[in-house]
């Protein structure tokens, strides 16, 4: 659905914003009266600070299927829950209970079993919510598809079954890209390339091999023979951002700003009352978001999570959709449900 452009905010000294194109899980908007490194940090709290719900233990009671459990378990976990109302769930870390409970997580159950010849599809709408949560909206599996099916699981053949118990918890895609908000995040700006931020590699002509953005027309373009201005700085700034579907796109936007006014909140106050025992962010009461397996030392937890060859030769069922490998982390991050 296309809108006319929208000013959010009229006046000149603050941040203005004009909502350009809107729909259920986009919205593009231009952004002015910032500098790039404001418009770069939005950018940036938007990717991988906001905190959604998403799949992080799974007890695997059956699984006669294929598929291995940690690779059931993964899936599991890149399944978008609907996190609305994220504020009503407390971080694990922040909660008094040991492990989890309804006030820190959802329960989530999944229970299928293949009865026919047939090849029987296992679907995100398959997983059956626990009442016991902190409202309505959270950790309900996001189905958007025309026949509510939602996502694809696993399949299963002629006495195959899965039995499997999942716990969801809140935590932000800067830890691991399952709590990801955002399926993409355009930013553009200077799209004629005025202010020569960007070095077009081309073979003979790069007005032909590098065709100019939507937004080219929006502005003016450099006249023939116009000196290059060394004080100049860009101006407006073009964001598109797609919805995963956990939060709504406006949502989205709002919590990136919120969580940016708490980062320079933070900042503000560890200078203005640094004196004592405070130390930068640490010192401040402001805590970060962060995976709900990091403790307060920046070391993961144990995730619960042996092979039957470790732990004295007792598996564990937990598998953590997302925990570090037996021989530490990888280079590229965990294994797992890590998508970075």
């Amino acid at each position: 659905m296309d809108y006319d452009p929208m000013v959010m905010d009229t006046e000149a000294s603050g941040p203005t914003v004009k909502i350009t194109e809107a729909g259920a899980n986009h919205v593009d908007f231009e952004l002015q009266n910032v500098d790039l490194a404001f418009a770069n940090s939005l950018r940036r709290v938007v990717l991988a600070e906001i905190p959604t719900m998403a799949i992080d233990l799974v007890q695997v009671e059956e699984n006669t299927s294929v598929l291995a459990d940690e690779f059931l378990s993964h899936r599991l976990g890149l399944i978008p829950l609907n996190s609305k109302n994220i504020d009503d769930v407390v971080y694990t870390r922040d909660c008094d209970c040991e492990d989890y409970c309804e006030l820190c997580s959802v329960t989530l159950s999944l229970h299928a079993k293949c009865t026919s010849d047939d090849i029987m599809k296992v679907y995100a709408r398959d997983l059956v919510v626990d009442a016991q949560r902190a409202n309505q909206y959270v950790g309900n599996p996001v189905i958007t598809d025309p026949e509510g099916l939602g996502t694809v699981i696993c399949k299963l053949r002629k006495g195959q079954e899965l039995r499997m118990r999942c716990i969801a918890k809140k935590g932000i895609a800067k830890e691991h890209a399952k709590w990801a908000p955002t399926s993409a995040v355009g930013f553009e700006y200077d799209p004629h390339n005025k202010l020569r931020h960007t070095e077009l590699w081309f073979e003979q002509d790069p007005v032909k091999e590098w065709p100019m953005s939507k937004y080219a027309e929006w502005e003016e373009p450099p006249q023939e023979g116009e000196p290059f201005d060394f004080d100049a700085v860009p101006e407006r700034f073009y964001f598109e951002v797609e919805s995963a579907g956990n939060l709504e796109p406006d949502a989205i936007i709002q919590q990136g700003i919120k969580v940016l006014q708490q980062k320079l909140a933070a900042v503000i106050r560890d200078l203005t009352d640094g004196e004592g025992e405070t130390n930068g962010i640490n010192g401040g009461g402001y805590d970060a978001p962060r995976s709900p397996d990091l403790n307060m030392n920046g070391q993961w937890q144990d995730a619960g999570y042996t092979t039957p060859y470790g732990n004295g030769g007792q598996a564990n069922t937990w598998s953590n959709a997302g925990a570090a490998t037996p021989y530490g982390a990888t280079p590229y991050g965990q294994n797992g449900a890590n998508g970075w």
